[in-house]
């Protein structure tokens, strides 16, 4: 498979003037994955500056030149901060700050993640047409043509290297995201499509292949219809030879074998700026006169790299611009509400969105959970970046038809992610993930939930406890709407639910027996915005709120439950 490129390396080896061991200056491959908007450095939901961002990127490029270094993102860019959302719907006519700020850097490629795809067609087709370097996501598959949508690969030479740089996308978009969103493309098979492209890629004669993928580790058996198949292309498919992988938020290097008995190495970056990708590529002559590429994978942290004064005085103006926008005082809280307290039971920071959302819509019954796992509306002044963190992501609001017996298998469907089966009140409530010995993993003093957050959903608008003495797919017991009248599980009821959850993610719907194919005759109505927007305007209009508990469930038996809130919280949060 690698026999030709063997052959080109040496004949270039050769041409460097080759004798023996590593051969000329190394190549330095840098990318960036799931930034959410972090390209500067300014945490424009919290209101804070922060140590990592592009600025520090721009200190390497400064160092070395772009025109010796290779500089790829690996998507979901375009989402998770009030910089990115600001240019996404606000200023719509000046050219994207993210397209603006990987142009200035050099980037050289990007691939397509799910969270580009649910800004919006207007939004990453003018991002994509403004960017001076290719988008990728070979499995996006424009419906019309049967082609790809993005680019499925692009070469790239520096420094006497010719690269092939290969995107995907995870294929999981269709269930989390309505098609509005990607009309017009359906996403692939990953294994597949790496499987029906790599010949092309190996017939442009490239000393290294490369693989851009907006999709997770994973595992390596996954037939790569999973939204985390990263090791089941490297593995199944032979002719990587590194693969820049992401979305999962994890932080991981290593090197696999594939089919035929070649290394591929693999690095995942995680997410915000927090780490930075690196591979060093160097020549080097094996002991048969043989030349092949070297590679050598790390992580830096982005922090230990120094910030650049230029970039930082390039959007001085921007992050000016973007302080006033997310300065703006809307209302008005009287009382603080935090995500902690929903992990235990009700809370007034979802109560809070429930009450946007049943007052948006209309409808009898809200569904919802905390967005973020740790974060919270101070009393007093709300502004505009409170918005992000009262509501994380650009959902649309959906009000749907769902039976009685829907919304309970929906429910029972996340206390299994949310509860374990308690025995006695000394046993843990919260699913954590568990190390070898089946304790709770610790990560710098706390523990990490074995699945997110934002699958806790949560009702407003009838009345239930959840039972954590009983099994898994038994805990829910409904018995009534707010105002007393009994709850039916044949009856249908009108529910408010955020377009993520409708779509099918987290596995809600599906575990109700909700399809995807079937949505569309349930929707009663969509907001044409974002959720976010309207409960900025919800709240402009009230002026002044004041989150509360509404206490329509409970936690059962209630002395376990305030016992494992009393014991869990620390271990979640610490003792602060």
């Amino acid at each position: 498979m690698k026999s030709i490129r063997s052959l080109i390396i040496t004949i270039l080896a050769v041409l460097f003037g080759v004798s023996c061991g590593r051969t000329g200056s190394p190549l330095e491959i840098y990318a960036t994955t799931d930034l959410h908007g972090m390209l500067l450095p300014f945490d424009n939901t919290e209101g804070t500056a922060t140590d990592r961002s592009l600025a520090n990127l721009a200190s390497v490029v400064e160092s070395k030149g772009n025109r010796n270094i290779v500089l790829l993102d690996n998507g979901d860019i375009l989402q998770g901060d009030p910089l990115a959302y600001y240019y996404n719907f606000i200023d719509t006519t000046t050219t994207h700050i993210i397209a603006d700020i990987l142009n200035y850097l050099g980037y050289d490629a990007a691939s397509a993640g799910n969270h580009d795809i649910e800004a919006g067609h207007p939004v990453y087709d003018r991002v994509r047409r403004e960017y001076k370097f290719p988008m990728l996501a070979a499995n996006a598959i424009d419906i019309s043509t049967g082609e790809p949508y993005f680019e499925p690969y692009t070469v790239i030479q520096k420094k006497g290297f010719r690269l092939v740089v290969f995107g995907l996308i995870t294929p999981s978009v269709p269930k989390w995201l309505p098609e509005s969103l990607y009309s017009g493309i359906r996403f692939e098979n990953m294994v597949s499509t790496a499987r029906k492209w790599m010949p092309a890629m190996l017939a442009e004669e490239p000393d290294l292949v490369i693989g851009l993928f907006h999709s997770g580790m994973g595992d390596e058996r996954d037939p790569g219809d999973d939204e985390n198949s990263t090791l089941s292309v490297a593995v199944n498919v032979p002719g990587f030879d590194v693969i820049f992988c992401g979305h999962d938020h994890r932080q991981d290097v290593r090197e696999v074998t594939n089919s035929a008995g070649e290394k591929v190495l693999v690095l995942d970056g995680g997410s915000r700026a927090d780490a930075l990708m690196n591979v060093t590529v160097t020549m080097r002559r094996e002991d048969d006169g043989t030349v092949l590429p070297e590679l050598s994978g790390k992580l830096i942290r982005m922090n230990t790299l120094p910030e650049s004064a230029a970039f930082l005085e390039r959007y001085s103006e921007v992050s000016k611009r973007l302080d006033e926008y997310t300065s703006e005082i809307i209302g008005r809280s009287t009382a603080t509400a935090t995500t902690r307290d929903a992990f235990f039971g009700p809370s007034a920071f979802v109560d809070l969105i429930h009450q946007v959302q049943l007052g948006i819509s209309g409808a009898q019954i809200s569904l919802a959970a905390p967005l973020s796992f740790d974060q919270k509306i101070e009393e007093g002044d709300l502004r505009i970046r409170d918005m992000y963190r009262l509501y994380r992501f650009e959902n649309f609001l959906y009000t749907v038809r769902m039976t009685g017996g829907e919304i309970d298998r929906h429910l029972e469907h996340a206390a299994g992610q949310w509860f374990q089966t308690m025995k006695n009140s000394s046993d843990l409530m919260l699913r954590y993930r568990l190390d070898d010995d089946g304790a709770p993993v610790m990560v710098n003093g706390t523990a990490r939930l074995q699945n997110p957050s934002y699958n806790f959903d949560s009702a407003l608008g009838i009345r239930y406890t959840v039972d954590v003495s009983k099994p898994r797919g038994a805990m829910v017991d409904i018995t009534a709407l707010s105002d007393g009248t009994p709850f039916s599980y044949s009856a249908e009821y009108a529910v408010a639910v955020n377009s993520y959850r409708a779509s099918g993610g987290g596995g809600h719907f599906p575990a109700a027996g909700i399809t995807a194919t079937g949505l569309d005759k349930r929707i009663i109505s969509a907001t044409d915005r974002d959720l976010r927007y309207y409960m900025t305007e919800w709240i402009r209009k009230k002026g002044t709120i004041t989150p509360v508990e509404e206490g329509e469930w409970s936690i059962i038996p209630a002395v376990w439950a305030e016992k494992a809130e009393e014991r869990e919280s620390v271990m979640l949060f610490g003792k602060n």
